[in-house]
């Protein structure tokens, strides 16, 4: 039997040199192969400023247009709480003139009246006494009242404005407990 022939050497004692390309004398890899260069450049940049033409023209104007309307929307959202809160503080700063309307005026009575009292005998004085009590019991209701429909008109508003920009600012609604019970925490330092 013979000696099979060692790598590199023909049956005859010639050798060969080994060569990367397969048979069909072709490149493994074609993108690598130097007659090919010119085309597959000119391919590249064809292909380049395609994509180029098409994000100029088609893809950035729609995401700019989407981003301006997200933009204008998020704007008109925030001038709408702007314009809300306003008129929360308008509703709380005419709440707190009828307040000291209403103690001005209920001080004013009780003055006049008290100048009536030290006139009168003591059982005049005493009956005046009792109407005065009514009197600003009644008031204190009014105010009472007058405050708790205040407090309630805020605190609908606030929440209704807080929900609103917490929803737009970040696509979810809120939790309404948990935005009830912050507006109530912020009316409670605030009033006292």
């Amino acid at each position: 039997m013979a000696d099979p022939a060692p790598h590199g050497a023909t049956p005859h004692g010639a050798t060969t040199h080994a060569t990367t390309e397969p048979a069909g004398g072709k490149s493994a890899m074609p993108q690598l192969d130097s007659s090919t260069y010119a085309p597959q450049l000119f391919w590249l940049f064809a292909l380049f400023i395609v994509l180029y033409v098409l994000m100029k023209w088609l893809a950035l104007p729609r995401v700019g247009q989407a981003i301006d309307a997200r933009r204008q929307r998020l704007d008109g959202d925030l001038s709408r709480a702007a314009e809300l809160k306003a008129q929360a503080e308008a509703v709380l700063a005419d709440y707190e003139k009828s307040l000291a309307a209403a103690r001005a005026e209920a001080q004013a009575t009780l003055r006049q009246t008290h100048e009536k009292l030290a006139a009168d005998a003591a059982e005049r004085q005493r009956q005046l006494s009792d109407t005065l009590a009514q009197q600003i019991d009644a008031a204190e209701a009014r105010i009472a009242a007058m405050k708790e429909q205040a407090l309630a008109e805020v605190r609908g508003i606030a929440a209704d404005v807080g929900r609103a920009v917490v929803e737009k600012l970040t696509g979810a609604a809120p939790d309404p407990a948990a935005m009830h019970a912050a507006v109530e925490t912020a009316l409670t330092e605030r009033v006292h």
